[in-house]
C-alpha cells in the first residue's frame, strides 16, 4: 500500500473536501470523458447528488463546487474572483463553453438535483453526472464517489478498491518498503534500520525527486501557515446562516496581552494549541484556501501542531517540518488504507480522530521517539477519538467542527507526550485500533455520518 504525502494533503479550498472538493474534482474530470468522447451532439450536461452530499450539500456549498467543476475551476488552482465572474456568466446565459467541446447547456436550478433518496450503492458520498443531446437522450454518464479528503473515484476504480486493484497497482511502483499495515511497517523498520519518515522518504522519491519532494511539502507547510494567519487576524461572522462569530482574532490578541502579566497562565499551552486549530477551521468555513489534513473538516489539528513544534520545540527546523509531515502522511495512508478518513462513511472519528493520529505521530517523530513509540502515539490519539459523530448544524463546517479541531490538537500533544514517556510496549496496536474505528462506523448509524439527520444537527434547533 502506498499513498503518496501529497495524496494526505491537498491544497484545495474550503468548506469541506467531501462536499465541495470532491465533487468539484469530478465535474472536472466528467469534462474530461466528453472531451475524449469527443461528441458533436452534446447540448445539455445534469448533475444529481446522493447520500451525504444530498442532505448536506447546500450548507457545504456542494451546489456551487459542481457548477465551478463544469466551468473548469479546479480545487488547487480556484481563483476566487475568477470563480464568481464565471458564475455571473451562467447565470445570464446558462450555458459553458469550452476548448475541445460543444457548448452546452447547464441549468443552476433544474440541471443540479439533490437526491434525498437512499445513497449511491459505492459510497455515502455519491454524485451522477450525465451528458444529453438537444432531444434529452442520454449521450454519457459516470458515476462518481468522493470518498473522504478531496479523493474522488468512478464506480469502476472504487470497485477496483473494494478488490485490491488500486493498492496492487501503487505496489507495482517498485517502493522500497510497501507496507500495508503498521505491524508491517514496523518490521521494516526494525529490518532495515530505518526510521518511519526515512522510509517515507525513500516511497516518495520513485515518484519524484528530492528537490520537488522538499519543495512540495514546504509549499503545503506555507499553504497551512497562510491560512492560519488569515483565520488569526480576521473578524466577522461566518457564512452560512449561523451566525457564528469568528473567535481566534480576538482569543489571540487577549493572550498576547496575557503574557506580560506577572502571573503565568498554566493552561495557555492548551489555549494557544486550540487556537491555532479553530484559525484554519474559521478561515475552511469561510470558504478559504487550505489543506486538506487529511480532510477540510479536520484541517486545523496538524497545522496546530506543526505551529507548535515549530515556535517552541529547541531546534525545530524545515527538515523537521518535513519529517512530521511524512510521518503524519504514513498513519493517515494506514487509515485510510485499512478504515477511513471519511465522516460520510465512519463519522468525525474518521476525521478529526485521524488527524489527532496523524499529527501525534508527526510531532513524536520530531520529538525523537522511536518507531514504536510513533506508532503508540498514532494509536492513544485515535483511541480516544472512537465512536465520535459527525454531526454538522445545518449541514455546516461550523459546529462543532470548528472547536473540535482544537481537542484533537490538545489529544495530539498529550498523546505524543505519552508515547513518549513510555518505551513503546502498548496494550491495544494501532493496527487494532483503526479496526475498531471501521467496524464501529459500520455500526453507527446514518443519522451520525454527515447526514445532518442525527444528533446536535437535529437536538439543537428544538432547543
Amino acid at each position: 500500500m502506498f499513498l503518496s504525502v501529497f495524496d494526505m494533503f491537498k491544497i484545495g479550498v474550503g468548506p469541506s473536501s467531501s462536499h465541495t472538493m470532491g465533487p468539484m474534482s469530478a465535474a472536472g474530470l466528467f469534462l474530461d470523458v466528453l472531451r475524449a468522447r469527443g461528441d458533436p451532439d452534446l447540448a445539455r450536461v445534469r448533475c444529481s447528488l446522493h447520500g451525504s452530499l444530498a442532505f448536506t450539500g447546500k450548507g457545504h456549498g456542494t451546489d456551487r463546487a459542481v457548477r465551478l467543476g463544469l466551468l473548469g475551476c479546479t480545487p488547487d488552482t480556484i481563483d476566487p474572483d475568477a470563480a464568481e465572474a464565471m458564475e455571473a456568466r451562467l447565470r445570464e446565459t446558462g450555458t459553458i463553453a469550452h476548448d475541445g467541446l460543444p457548448e452546452f447547456a447547464f441549468d443552476a436550478q433544474n440541471d443540479l438535483i439533490f437526491d434525498y433518496g437512499p445513497a449511491l450503492p459505492g459510497h455515502a458520498n455519491g454524485l451522477i453526472l450525465w451528458a444529453l443531446d438537444a432531444h434529452g437522450e442520454k449521450l454519457a454518464t459516470r458515476t462518481y464517489y468522493s470518498v473522504g479528503g478531496g479523493f474522488v473515484v468512478d464506480a469502476t476504480e472504487l470497485e477496483q478498491q473494494h478488490e485490491g486493484g488500486l493498492s496492487e497497482m501503487r505496489r507495482e511502483l517498485g517502493v522500497p518498503y510497501p507496507f500495508g499495515t503498521a505491524a508491517e511497517m514496523l518490521a521494516l523498520g526494525a529490518e532495515h534500520g530505518l526510521t518511519i519518515p526515512q522510509m517515507k522518504r525513500a516511497n516518495e522519491l520513485i515518484l519524484r525527486d528530492e528537490a520537488a519532494l522538499d519543495a512540495g511539502m514546504d509549499a503545503i507547510w506555507d499553504t497551512m501557515k497562510g491560512c492560519m494567519e488569515r483565520g488569526l487576524t480576521r473578524e466577522g461572522t461566518l457564512p452560512g446562516g449561523l451566525h457564528i462569530r469568528r473567535r481566534a482574532k480576538a482569543i489571540r490578541e487577549a493572550l498576547i496581552r496575557e503574557r506580560g502579566t506577572n502571573t503565568p497562565d498554566p493552561y495557555a499551552i492548551n489555549e494557544w494549541l486550540s487556537l491555532y486549530a479553530m484559525a484554519v477551521n474559521e478561515e475552511n468555513a469561510a470558504g478559504g484556501k487550505v489543506v486538506t489534513a487529511p480532510t477540510n473538516g479536520a484541517a486545523g489539528v496538524i497545522p496546530a501542531v506543526l505551529r507548535w513544534y515549530f515556535e517552541h520545540h529547541p531546534g525545530a527546523t524545515r527538515a523537521g517540518v518535513h519529517d512530521f509531515l511524512l510521518t503524519a502522511a504514513t498513519v493517515g495512508g494506514l487509515i485510510k488504507h485499512n478504515a477511513s478518513i471519511s465522516g460520510a462513511e465512519v463519522g468525525c472519528q474518521g476525521e478529526v480522530g485521524s488527524a489527532s493520529a496523524m499529527a501525534a505521530a508527526g510531532l513524536t517523530a520530531v520529538r525523537g521517539g522511536t518507531n514504536m513509540q510513533i506508532e503508540n502515539a498514532a494509536e492513544i490519539a485515535l483511541e480516544h477519538h472512537l465512536g465520535m459523530t459527525c454531526d454538522p448544524v445545518g449541514g455546516l463546517v461550523q459546529v462543532p467542527c470548528i472547536e473540535r479541531n482544537g481537542f484533537g490538537a490538545v489529544k495530539a500533544v498529550t498523546a505524543s507526550s505519552l508515547a513518549l514517556r513510555g518505551d513503546g510496549v502498548h496494550f491495544v496496536s494501532l493496527d487494532a485500533c483503526i479496526e475498531t474505528m471501521r467496524q464501529t462506523g459500520i455500526d453507527l448509524s446514518d443519522k451520525y455520518k454527515e447526514t445532518s439527520k442525527g444528533g446536535l444537527a437535529a437536538t439543537l434547533p428544538a432547543c
